[in-house]
């Protein structure tokens, strides 16, 4: 199935609260907002020296956050790594690596992708010179084989692998021509930290690293980032949590007609017959979900607060 490509004010995404509640009504901090795949209960970091909040990000910070990135993604040391405001602003880039030509990007998939590359100027017919995979794949939680990705510039999105460490293809970051993304606000459940990685060819991560400027990353968010990237005890913990609290989900949805279609630990996606429906229901009991503009059946909930699980099940 092929994504059109839309403009930016159209481009679906989760979130939008803001705009539930204007239509819906209660208070913001009355909603439950499952709409997005953020881990919600969040790394607790330390407090950060307020050197981090005041002074231009130094080198040692910024070395001891690619360090501890190295260590928990195990990266080849071969391979160069970048860190960048978000992944978001990694994607938005990646249609200047290479001379504009025709990439391939199967969907439904996260549509910031064929966007980017839709402004850049890319085609999406005819023999392609570049592929974007979303691996697990946004929404339905599809993975990747390597003899899948063939195009000459390769880009795999793992902002979601996190939860699924035994799944990654980090070790394809060693061909050439090969960048792999992550995203840190999603597992660590800290989205407006806005940290990001490209892991791959060092020559295509130079390139990015000359785009993105200096100082890409502010102080804090390298200090977070390493606290983080080093506290091996807490990934593991957290996939446990993932693991029964989707499961759970599933369970309670499954009970009330859904069909599981798919998803990660971090989101769930399910057939529900009508979506909009579904969606308006929950709406009404102040509960955001996720519709999708390419499916009238496709419902996708992330997990809940540990403190809102009793309020879900009494409004399914």
């Amino acid at each position: 199935m092929k994504v059109p490509i839309v403009p930016q004010k159209l481009r679906d995404h989760g979130g939008g609260l803001d705009a539930a509640v204007r239509q819906y009504g209660g208070a913001r901090s009355n909603w439950i907002d499952l709409s997005t795949g953020i881990n919600p209960l969040p790394y607790a970091a330390n407090a950060v020296s307020p050197d981090a909040w005041t002074a231009l990000p130094d080198q040692t910070a910024a070395t001891h956050l690619i360090e501890a990135a190295r260590r928990f993604w195990n990266v080849p040391d071969t391979v160069a790594v970048l860190a960048a405001p978000g992944a978001s602003s990694l994607i938005a880039n990646m249609p200047r690596l290479a001379v504009k030509g025709v990439v391939a990007i199967a969907g439904p998939t996260y549509n910031e992708h064929a966007a980017a590359f839709d402004l850049a100027g890319w085609g999406n017919e005819g023999t392609a010179t570049a592929q974007v995979v979303v691996h697990p794949n946004n929404p339905d939680g599809r993975v990747w084989q390597t003899n899948e990705i063939t195009a000459r510039l390769r880009i795999i999105d793992e902002s979601f692998c996190d939860v699924t460490p035994d799944q990654s293809l980090i070790q394809q970051a060693e061909e050439p021509n090969t960048v792999i993304l992550k995203s840190f606000g999603k597992f660590w459940g800290l989205a407006g930290l806005r940290l990001g990685f490209a892991i791959g060819d060092p020559v295509l991560i130079e390139q990015l690293k000359a785009m993105l400027g200096p100082w890409p990353v502010s102080g804090p968010a390298l200090a977070i980032g390493a606290q983080a990237l080093n506290d091996q005890e807490w990934a593991i913990q957290t996939r446990a949590r993932l693991k029964k609290d989707s499961a759970k989900l599933d369970k309670m949805m499954t009970a009330k007609g859904a069909t599981v279609v798919g998803g990660t630990t971090l989101f769930r996606l399910y057939d529900v017959g009508d979506a909009a429906m579904w969606q308006d229901r929950l709406a009404q009991s102040h509960i955001w979900s996720r519709v999708f503009p390419y499916s009238s059946r496709w419902l996708r909930l992330g997990l809940p607060h540990p403190l809102d699980w009793a309020r879900l099940k009494d409004v399914l």
